[in-house]
Order: structure tokens, then sequence, then C-alpha cells
């Protein structure tokens, strides 16, 4: 098997051995990474990375001579931590659940260690992406909660960057890794995935006094390029003029769960942020093991092994990525047919869209009370952690139609009105997020009465109660005399 997954690294140098740790048999931890890895990459070295004689180009610089590219630059990244956390999310939604859906019950126990360990990926992509927009607060801009609709090709970031819903699988994960790979690594995408074209990177002449793309390849070289420029920036106007945002406007780890999550208010703490986002996501100078990458090459050596001893074996449902209605931005999307999948489409939708919603008015807050501030930051938590989660796999259980018999619908999180996202006005906001909850709750409360979707119920459950929170704000807020 470690032929099979050498593979993996095809492109790079001489190799050496990783430790290993025994394959549980049904349930427990995933096993530590035993591929032949890059010469230095397993004992913490950085050797296999851009510029050490692997024969790959360095990397080129990101150029940053303004605040505004800057701006432009922490919204790429927004949006591309946003892109990541649904992809995971419609891998792991894509996983079957029961012994009934075709698998073994030993078979079961591994899709379910490999479920918890993108749960794990997915909770800090929702805090990379908090604290990407904390450094945009700090820096004065807004937060940026939109994106393309998916797939997003070649058209919105660097060729070689592309983002798709694919269900969890060997291609998937091949695909993960690619887009979690540590700064420099020589590493393939996984098949139908390819760079189209090339990008210019800026030269020292080009006029920069409005935001533009750049030639960034990983994640970390995209954040190294922001953390170079903050650090520019603060050189050339002093870190009191680059740093104007509030901190309370933050999110932090006062209302979130995450200790790592701190209000960014000078360069220490922006690059403090940024090192928490490249070593989660590809490692630590070279030591990647525990990163999001080393998960995901954990994960495919598991799966390797499994499909190995059941060529047959087949761990997500037959889903494809399904659209309400025809997006402005994308091609060739496949519309869903059958009607109750469209009704339960549209509620995942909307639930998406509120999530975004109450996200953008915690960033974008003015006048809410620490209780006030809380009850949003905790709304947002459990739509992802109680709602999606139990709405995503009842999704994609659902038939697509008629014209595509035997495949089920994956939720394509669906950008429908991005203006929407930011509710600045306080008590029509509230107002605004407490009706959209009363009319999901309805919605599922009917969708409950279908005997295959009983799961609705606890969904509407939860939408009361967000509702019902909301609701006790604004009526204490109105018994306050105004002056």
């Amino acid at each position: 098997m470690r032929r099979q997954i050498q593979r993996l690294f095809r492109r790079l140098p001489a190799t050496s051995t990783a430790p290993t740790l025994p394959s549980p048999k049904g349930g427990g931890e995933l096993p530590g990474p035993c591929l032949e890895l890059p010469a230095g990459l397993g004992d913490g070295q950085n050797a296999g990375m851009a510029g050490d004689g692997n024969g790959q180009a360095p990397e080129p610089p990101l150029r940053v001579e303004s605040r505004e590219e800057l701006v432009y630059l922490l919204g790429e990244a927004c949006e591309l931590e946003h892109g990541l956390l649904c992809e995971y999310l419609y891998a792991q939604f894509s996983l079957k659940r029961s012994v009934q859906e075709g698998v073994t019950p030993e078979q079961l126990a591994r899709i379910q260690v490999w479920e918890l360990a993108i749960i794990d990926v997915v909770k800090q992509e929702m805090l990379h992406l908090s604290l990407a927009t904390n450094i945009l607060t700090a820096i004065g801009a807004a937060p940026h909660f939109e994106r393309p609709n998916f797939p997003i090709l070649s058209r919105w970031y660097p060729p070689d960057v592309q983002i798709a819903l694919v269900p969890f699988g060997e291609r998937a994960l091949r695909h993960f890794m690619f887009l979690e790979r540590p700064e420099g690594m020589s590493l393939r995408d996984a098949e139908g995935f390819g760079a189209v074209g090339h990008m210019r990177p800026l030269s020292n002449d080009d006029p920069q006094l409005t935001g533009g793309a750049e030639e960034w390849h990983t994640v970390g070289h995209l954040y190294r390029g922001i953390e170079r420029g903050l650090a520019h920036l603060v050189d050339r106007y002093g870190e009191s003029d680059v740093f104007i945002g509030p901190p309370n406007a933050q999110a932090t780890t006062q209302v979130f769960e995450w200790p790592e999550l701190t209000a960014v208010t000078s360069l220490a703490s922006a690059s403090s942020a940024i090192e928490i986002i490249v070593e989660q996501g590809e490692g630590a100078r070279g030591d990647w093991v525990n990163s999001h990458f080393g998960k995901f090459v954990g994960i495919l050596e598991d799966y390797l092994a499994v499909r190995r001893a059941d060529p047959s074996f087949e761990p997500a449902r037959p889903v494809i990525p399904v659209f309400l209605r025809e997006p402005p931005d994308v091609d060739l999307v496949t519309l869903i047919e059958d009607p109750l999948t469209r009704r339960v489409a549209d509620v995942f939708n909307a639930a998406y869209e509120v999530i975004l919603q109450v996200q953008s008015r915690y960033f974008v807050h003015h006048g809410e009370t620490p209780d006030e501030l809380e009850t949003l930051a905790k709304t947002a938590k459990h739509l992802m952690n109680w709602t999606m989660r139990t709405l995503g796999p009842i999704m994609t259980a659902l038939p697509v139609g008629p014209q595509h018999t035997g495949q089920t619908a994956g939720p394509a999180f669906e950008i429908v009105r991005p203006a929407f996202f930011v509710l600045p006005h306080r008590d029509a906001a509230w107002k605004i997020l407490r009706e959209r909850f009363e009319t999901l709750a309805d919605v599922s409360l009917k969708l409950a009465e279908d005997p295959g979707l009983t799961g609705m119920k606890q969904i509407a459950t939860n939408f009361q109660g967000f509702a019902s929170d909301l609701r006790r704000h604004l009526t204490a807020r109105a018994a306050v005399p105004t002056s």
C-alpha cells in the first residue's frame, strides 16, 4: 500500500519513512501517516519546500503597497476559508449513515471516525474565517462573507486554485490535500482539477491605488503575503495608523469557543492570528502530521486500506451538487426536480443564508449589549452544530429527480443575495432575524409531517428556540424607556 500512497508525492524528491501507528479495527483514532515522505519532512525540517533544491521555483512574493490591496487579499482569504469550509461540509454530509446503505458495521465505524476528523477540520476553518475577519476589522474594513457560487474555478482565483463540491472519497481527499498542502510542496491536484493558464505577477511599476488579484498558490502563500504586507504598511504609516478598527467589533474567546480567537490590535497579534491559520492548515514549518493536510493524508491512507480489503466499498452516498435555480455566475448546474427535495433544499439554503446574516451582524454590531452579542455568537454556533449537521445528511438522502435516477441531492450552498448578508441597523436586524427563524420553523414543521422527514421536527424546534431568544431581547429592549 505504501507504493500506492507514494503516488501522492510522485513529484517530490528522495524519501524517508515517517513513524507509523497501528490501524484500529472498527472505531478509535485515525492511524498516523505512514507513507514515505519527502526527505526531512518526517523529522520536522523544511526539506521538499520551494527554493531548497527540489527543482521547484520559489513562489513569487505578493506585493502590498496599499490598504486597499491588503483588504482585497484578506477578502480573498475569507472567500477561500469559506469555500474550504463548504467543501469539507459537503464531503461530511455525503457520508453514509447506516449499514442499510450497503456498508458493514466495521466499515461504518471507520466512516464515523473519518467524519469526526472532518468535523475537527471544519471547526478550525470556522476559526480561520473568524481570525481573517478580525484582521479585516482591525484595518478598518467590513466583514466579507460573500463568495462565488460553486464550482469556483479559475475565473476567480489564481489558475491552480479551484474549489468544487465533491463527495467523500479518494478524489475529494486528494483535492483537499492539494489545497491544504504546505507552501512550496510540489503536489498534483486530484483528477479533474487542473490549472488553466497563468497569472502575471505584479511588477514594481504597476499602479496599486485599487486592489487586484495576485499570484498565490497555497493558503500559506496567501497568508504569508498578507503578513508581509501588514509589516510593510506598519513600516510606512506606523502601527496606530494601520490598525484603526475597533477591537470590540471583533470575535473573541469571550463569546466563542476557541481559545485561539483573540482580537487583532497590532502587528504582533495579526502575525499570531496568521500563524494559527497556517499551522493548523499546513503545519508548523514542515511538521504537518497534525495539520489539516496531515489529517487528510491519514484519512486517505485509512480509506485506501479499507478499499483494498473490499474493492466494492463506497463510503459516500451518490450525491451531486444541486441548485434550486440557475445562479448568474456558474454555467451548467444541475437543478432539483423532485418537489420534496426542492423544499428541503430551500430550507437548507435559507438556513445557510441566515448563518451568514447572524455572523455579519456580529461583526458590524452597534448598540448591542454583551448579553445580546453572546446570543448572536451562540446562535451562529448552534446553527452550525445543531441545525446544519442534521439538515445536511437529511438532504443527501433525497433524490434529485427523474432525470438523475440513482443520484441524491448534495447541498450547493447557494449564494442568492450577497448584499443582504449585512444587516446594518440594530433593531431592524434583530426583527429580520427573528422573522426568518419563525418562518424556517413553520416550514420545517410542515416538512416533518412527511414520514421520511421526521428529523425536520427537531430542526423546527431549533429554529423556534433561536426565534425565542431573539424575541426575548427585542421585548426587553422595547421595555426600556427612550429619552
